[in-house]
């Protein structure tokens, strides 16, 4: 017992040194990122299009496109996603087929974005003739976090107590009253947990979108699907790549704006999660 004991405490405290250092790191970095770059972000910064002049280049294009991207992305793959963890955990029997689709959910959810860029090259730009547009980043993009939101929405969905379906059942409640009445809004913080890392994920790549052909300077704003784009990260890794010390500062600027979206849309999961959990209480 004293044995397993002390290798127990081992383990603990060595988690906690882990995250204790992870934190620090992850401190320190974004400390660096702040004082190189919180005096580049005004609203000039935001409102000018890219240049080759340190003193009026900005954003906008990269941020433009960022929230068309994160905007059909989310169209795109939210629903897919739920309805297919819905169909898998509620109506799929256990069979051989349901579990090679379960192996290569997980498998997906493991490549290399890269490999989803390829995907997205062979298939929507060139095979659908999308061209580098933000219907062919986006559907590029669903398919990089469908993976994620399927086995998120499965996991909370599979957390959701068997006698809330059992109570809906014995007061007479269909198959279908039960799922989208009983069990999917108990399983959305769960769910909402899901999305919002794998909009994270969509807000910070840029491995598929140069793939696809992304623009690294654009000097207008898209107007629709059809349009091309750039994004914030493309942006970032442009800008970091240069070797005049202003442009640094511009990517540090630009990745402070990159992190408020991120931590925007924490704040809104973190809302719609306490909405839900006091109204199941």
């Amino acid at each position: 017992m004293n044995h397993r004991h002390l290798k127990n405490s081992i383990f603990k405290y060595t988690c906690i040194l882990v995250v204790i250092l992870s934190i620090a790191i992850l401190g320190i970095l974004i400390g660096q990122i702040i004082q190189q770059g919180h005096s580049w972000v005004t609203m000039d910064f935001l409102k000018n299009f890219p240049s080759r002049l340190p003193s009026r280049a900005g954003i906008k294009a990269g941020l433009w496109g960022t929230l068309w991207l994160l905007g059909l992305t989310a169209l795109l793959a939210i629903p897919i996603g739920i309805f297919s963890a819905v169909a898998l955990e509620e109506y799929m029997r256990e069979s051989k087929i349901k579990k090679w689709l379960q192996i290569n959910v997980s498998n997906l959810a493991g490549l290399p974005s890269i490999v989803y860029g390829l995907l997205g090259l062979s298939i929507f730009v060139r095979g659908l003739g999308m061209g580098r547009s933000l219907w062919a980043g986006s559907l590029t993009m669903a398919l990089l976090v469908l993976p994620v939101i399927i086995i998120a929405s499965q996991e909370s969905i599979r957390a959701v107590p068997k006698t809330i379906r059992e109570a809906a059942y014995a007061l007479g409640a269909r198959k279908w009253q039960v799922v989208f009445m009983q069990v999917l809004p108990a399983s959305v913080p769960g769910i909402m947990t899901g999305i919002i890392l794998a909009l994270s994920r969509v807000a910070g790549e840029s491995a598929p979108l140069i793939v696809i052909g992304a623009l690294t300077f654009v000097n207008f704003v898209p107007q629709g699907p059809s349009d091309s784009f750039s994004a914030l990260p493309i942006q970032i890794f442009n800008w970091s790549s240069r070797p005049q010390e202003e442009f640094h500062g511009l990517a540090a600027g630009a990745i402070i704006v990159l992190l408020g979206i991120l931590f925007s849309l924490n704040l809104v999961a973190v809302f719609i999660r306490e909405r839900y959990q006091r109204y199941r209480t």
